[in-house]
């Protein structure tokens, strides 16, 4: 082997391993015949939609169609309408991914006839009839995670407490990105009352970063149990949906194929 070719190959391997993919353990590609082949990514609070590079990544790598909604985060029924237009646009069934408070977002969205399943991402799991911020009552409060608010009654994560907060184990370079480009959210839609759940007709999977200082780990539990979802934990933290691309993405898969084999 030449030093080109070994150049070439170990930039692939570094490539890679940013986004999480391995190359010597890549993951399957999906069959043919899979019914579920269409993935739709709901970003939360305070971030937007290209957080999900890694997952759509390694998700478009396996054969998934994979389509990532922009909430304007200006409320949840505005939200929930960005949701739909991109669910609408979907081939055949799909997989509803939110994070944080995109579960909020697809569980009011996921009763769409074509949602098949819902992953939920260290995300909010409302019931119908239930605010998300009623979801905190009874537990620990974030300390890490601590919010600027606005006059206009939006808010962002305070930049001195962004990285502890939202993702300690991101590079300082990219969380000052991530802190620098913040989207603001409508406090205000944590005070609207869901008018649907979808996890009550729509199997559920959720992945819990261990590190998270975003909600009390108890509360994420309790949600994900009372959804009746397939838990996965992942040493990470909030911002897991960028440092654990291959645990979501696997998660994702997992939540595509068991639906596809269901008659």
């Amino acid at each position: 082997m030449n030093t080109k070719t070994r150049n070439i190959l170990a930039a692939t391997a570094a490539a890679a391993a940013v986004i999480g993919m391995d190359p010597a353990h890549a993951a399957d590609p999906i069959p043919q015949n899979q019914a579920v082949k269409n993935v739709v990514l709901v970003h939360g609070a305070f971030a937007d939609g290209s957080g999900w590079r890694g997952v759509y990544d390694q998700l478009t790598q396996r054969g998934y169609r994979v389509t990532i909604v922009q909430n304007p985060l200006t409320s949840l029924e505005d939200d929930v309408a960005a949701t739909t237009r991109a669910l609408e646009r979907q081939s055949g069934p799909t997989i509803l991914v939110g994070h944080s408070w995109g579960g909020t977002v697809i569980t009011e969205a996921g009763d769409n006839p074509k949602v098949a399943g819902l992953v939920y991402v260290s995300a909010l799991s409302p019931d119908a009839g239930e605010t998300t911020g009623q979801q905190y009552e009874g537990f620990a409060p974030a300390t890490e995670f601590v919010l600027d608010k606005a006059e206009d009654g939006f808010a962002f994560v305070d930049r001195e407490k962004f990285k502890a907060g939202f993702a300690h184990d991101v590079s300082d370079q990219d969380v000052a990105f991530m802190r620098d480009s913040q989207v603001p959210i409508n406090l205000s839609a944590f005070g609207t009352k869901l008018t649907r759940a979808a996890w009550r007709s729509k199997p559920s999977w959720a992945v819990i970063a261990t590190e998270g200082q975003a909600f009390d780990q108890a509360m994420l539990l309790h949600m994900a149990k009372r959804i009746g979802a397939d838990i996965t934990t992942v040493s990470a933290s909030h911002a897991l949906f960028i440092t654990q691309p291959k645990v979501v993405a696997d998660t994702i898969d997992k939540a595509a194929r068991t639906v596809s084999k269901q008659p």
